[in-house]
């Protein structure tokens, strides 16, 4: 009763002052109004209801120097996050509080602006007193001028990677005031630099399930922006804050009303009530590639082996050598996103305490330009490698063997095949040497021939491919024979063996993904209910079907990533240059869920026209 209560008062309150008083007499026996916890009965479980506000929602000519707000509740507050109590359009200092009985009273520390619109939103800003149950909030709208800007748009935030909600960005619109182009009936327009410099003409922050409606706004065209911040300035930072843009200028359509779904503010744990909310406009949330290159971080791991990162991806380096080192003693290796380098000396010999190392590359000048560039980096030797040993009980077996793993997991051995790393770089190697042998389920022993593949993105990964087609019941074994390579170290490897079986689990189940209309190549993730582990992959340029064998039953969902420059990489997106991160899809099911329900047993077919879900 009094949750209804509340939704009619959020409602009607500037037309019906009197009910707001009839209802605090009405549930003044049930709520915790006093600073002191009740002595006994239920615990309340009530959010606070508001009572009273001034000034009223919808006001005009609304003093602009040192303005208050006051909300009064029914019962004692307290504000838990001051950081929800937002003022749009923004100033440069949050807004300040506090609590005066029953009510909170928020001030500014400077003047609002004169002939203009503001609303005030207290959404997850306040909680009861004893229980500490949420006020769902309130928005309140006014006018420092003659009139009230009556238009919104709504809209949902996602991560552009997972395209799970964000939580807590800002989405900000700017006044649209350059030139545009019409391209395929939408109206365009080039990013500019306001997002990096001014504060928006209007903005609001997205809940719990990425949602946004900025509300009371002039009925114009606007830039539209979300920013996830790492400082709350309400200004856009690119070396720190998350960005997403709406690539066409946006005109609001609707009409304020306080009755609109979009509008009531829900409980976050009304699950279908949130749902149902129509959302006018989608954004993904992207990291920019950092606009400065240098290099930012180096370290010496050990002896013989280095890192240096750069701040920007796809560093352009030209050369790099050790003072008073060969050329070719020299082992390098970079990420695939050519921002990290790994660096290995190879010579076995004990090397200095510190190694001078100097690189070659475009880094970026005073002017923000790129230009050749030596920059010296010093590798200090780390402690426990620079200390002598001092007794042969401090030695250990990796100080003096080549040191390496062999992994296969059951699940995925088929298509990933057995994988060898090894620590350090080798200098010789013996990969014919390997002893790849099976039992059948009767233990008649068979040897198998293989094929060797060095990693393309690791020179110390290599993965062992049989021949022969796994089948279930065998034992599948792979042996690497003792003294058959030597790393930079100068040392043998041990012998190691490692055993595997296929599942044999009856409850496993598989599924088959029919993937049709495949035009671009594609990067596809099978992965788990809670969208944070990648249970298979494949990369796919053409129409196929992929198998997923050996699944657990339970929920799973597809991610589908479009690879246009085809480098095996989700590339991000560039703000100035207009340029959307990779479009990332998760397939929808016929009922409007993403999560394919696996049960027991169970061999499951899916058919996925990709041209239709990326069009």
């Amino acid at each position: 009763m009094k949750k209804i209560l509340r939704r009619i008062i959020s409602r009607y309150l500037p037309a019906v002052p009197i009910g707001i008083v009839l209802g605090s007499m009405m549930f003044s026996h049930s709520c915790a109004n006093t600073t002191t916890p009740p002595s006994g009965g239920p615990k309340d479980t009530i959010p606070p209801v508001l009572t009273k506000i001034y000034p009223m929602n919808g006001d005009t000519m609304v003093p602009v120097h040192k303005t208050q707000i006051s909300f009064t509740f029914d019962e004692f507050v307290v504000v838990k996050e001051r950081q929800n109590i937002f003022l749009s359009p923004p100033q440069a200092k949050a807004p300040q509080y506090r609590i005066r009985g029953k009510s909170v009273v928020i001030s500014f520390e400077e003047d609002l602006d004169s002939n203009r619109t503001y609303t005030l939103d207290l959404t997850n800003a306040i909680a009861d007193n004893n229980e500490g149950n949420m006020f769902p909030g309130y928005t309140l709208a006014f006018s420092t001028g003659h009139t009230l800007d009556s238009m919104m748009v709504t809209g949902s935030v996602y991560d552009c990677n997972t395209l799970m909600p964000v939580k807590g960005a800002t989405v900000m619109l700017y006044k649209f005031t350059g030139d545009s182009t019409v391209i395929n009936d939408t109206l365009t327009v080039p990013a500019d630099s306001a997002i990096f410099l001014k504060r928006p003409d209007a903005a609001a922050r997205t809940d719990d399930w990425g949602f946004f409606c900025v509300r009371n706004i002039e009925d114009t065209l606007y830039r539209m922006y979300a920013v996830l911040e790492e400082t709350a300035n309400n200004i856009y930072d690119p070396d720190n804050d998350r960005v997403a843009f709406i690539d066409s200028l946006v005109r609001p359509v609707t009409v304020v009303d306080d009755s609109l779904p979009e509008v009531i503010k829900y409980l976050m744990t009304d699950t279908l009530e949130c749902l149902a909310r129509k959302s006018e406009y989608e954004m993904n949330l992207f990291r920019e590639t950092p606009s400065k290159q240098m290099i930012v971080n180096s370290e010496r791991l050990g002896e013989r082996t280095a890192y240096i990162t750069f701040m920007a991806p796809y560093a352009d380096v030209d050369s790099i050598w050790i003072r008073d080192l060969p050329p070719g003693k020299l082992i390098t290796q970079f990420n695939l996103e050519r921002d990290s380098l790994e660096i290995w000396v190879n010579d076995p010999k004990e090397q200095p305490d510190t190694l001078f190392l100097n690189v070659s590359y475009l880094k970026t000048d005073t002017l923000g330009q790129l230009s050749p560039f030596i920059e010296e980096v010093k590798l200090t030797k780390p402690r426990q490698t620079a200390a002598a040993k001092s007794s042969r009980r401090d030695i250990k077996k990796e100080d003096t063997t080549t040191v390496f793993t062999i992994t296969a997991e059951p699940e995925t051995v088929e298509q990933y095949g057995f994988v060898i790393e090894f620590k350090y770089p080798l200098v010789k190697s013996a990969f014919d040497s390997l002893e790849f042998r099976y039992l059948n389920p009767r233990q008649q022993e068979s040897k198998g021939t293989y094929k060797v593949v060095q990693d393309s993105l690791n020179l110390r990964k290599y993965v062992v491919t049989p021949d022969e087609k796994l089948m279930p019941g065998y034992e599948y074994f792979l042996k690497v024979p003792a003294r058959k390579f030597i790393d930079i170290n100068g040392f043998y490897n041990d012998s190691s063996e490692v055993q595997v079986t296929l599942p044999n689990d009856d409850k496993l189940s598989s599924m088959s993904l029919v993937l049709t209309n495949v035009k671009n190549k594609y990067i596809v993730d099978l992965l788990n209910e809670k969208r944070d582990n990648v249970m298979r992959s494949y990369i796919i340029d053409s129409d196929c079907t992929l198998l997923f064998p050996y699944i657990k039953a339970g929920k799973y969902c597809i991610r589908i990533t479009e690879d246009l420059n085809r480098n095996g990489l989700v590339d991000t997106g560039n703000l100035l240059e207009h340029k959307q991160p990779e479009k990332v899809k998760f397939f929808r099911l016929d009922d409007g869920t993403f999560l394919i329900d696996i049960p027991e047993m169970t061999e499951l077919e899916q058919s996925i026209d990709i041209g239709e879900l990326f069009k």
